[in-house]
């Protein structure tokens, strides 16, 4: 066996091992409780912008985007903008390291890949610095509710010059909202690309920790996620690609990141015949 794959079976037999390891699982639960009551995740930045993410779970979509290769990656909710900044950076570095191997030249200005951040408020003082950041070229901002029709009418106009897209949900944490969301950006996810849904631990969390939001437990993005699911099951439904939608938990994801906002909420598109 070669160095590299031996390498990746031994990190594929460690991560299914944690799974298992319980004393290694309840650390990570008890640091997620009291982070997330120290907003820890409020403390880091990319590329000069604020991002509201854990590490892990940056590194996670780091390492979906270089899998996937998506041409277009839609985010609802933007908030400070380091999380489409993030994306919008990797996408550029895909697209040097396609320059890179066809021997082409890039125009930076004119760029293959996109991100689309969709939020009911832009805030005016963080628009004008994603306006302002060099890679704002790649971002292409909409303000409005993600599960409006207006809203999604434009989102799905733009989708349709893009042939490989990644979705990230991240905006109204309630049930209802997050369901309305898979039912409409679920349809653009390419096979073997994800949605990936953020905020699934509020179901994992005790319930006063969100006393003064409209979601919690029993009313979050797992319970949407579940819901999603399970109808897609009983109820086939046909994606903007034409053929059949399924989605399955990605849980080595979940084994690998340990601490993550988004337990259960990487969802590979399963392509057809798989």
């Amino acid at each position: 066996m070669e160095p590299a794959e031996a390498f990746r079976k031994d990190r594929r037999a460690r991560v299914s091992e944690n799974a298992c390891n319980e004393p290694l699982l309840e650390s990570s639960r008890r640091f997620l409780v009291e982070s997330i009551r120290a907003e820890y995740s409020y403390n880091f930045e990319w590329l000069s912008r604020p991002i509201i993410q854990y590490p892990q779970d940056i590194v996670a979509i780091q390492e979906l985007i270089w899998r996937v290769k998506p041409d277009l990656v839609i985010e609802t909710g933007v908030a400070h903008g380091g999380s489409v900044i993030f994306t919008a950076s990797l996408l550029a570095l895909l697209d040097y390291c396609d320059a890179v191997q066809t021997g082409q030249t890039i125009d930076p200005r004119a760029p293959k890949r996109k991100v689309l951040g969709i939020d009911i408020d832009i805030r005016s003082h963080n628009r004008v610095a994603i306006e302002a950041h060099p890679l704002a070229h790649r971002i292409e901002m909409i303000e409005g509710s993600s599960i409006s029709p207006r809203i999604t009418a434009q989102v799905f106009e733009k989708a349709k010059d893009f042939s490989r897209i990644l979705v990230c949900l991240d905006a109204n944490h309630t049930h209802n909202h997050v369901l309305a969301e898979l039912d409409i950006y679920a349809k653009l996810v390419s096979q073997d690309s994800y949605c990936v849904v953020f905020d699934t631990i509020i179901d994992r969390l005790p319930d006063n920790m969100f006393a003064d939001r409209p979601w919690g437990r029993g009313n979050n993005p797992t319970t949407a996620i579940q819901h999603f699911l399970s109808r897609l099951d009983a109820e086939p439904v046909v994606a903007c690609d034409g053929q059949r939608l399924n989605f399955e938990v990605d849980a080595q994801i979940d084994n690998k990141l340990l601490i993550s906002v988004a337990p259960g909420g990487y969802l590979r598109r399963i392509p057809n015949g798989n």
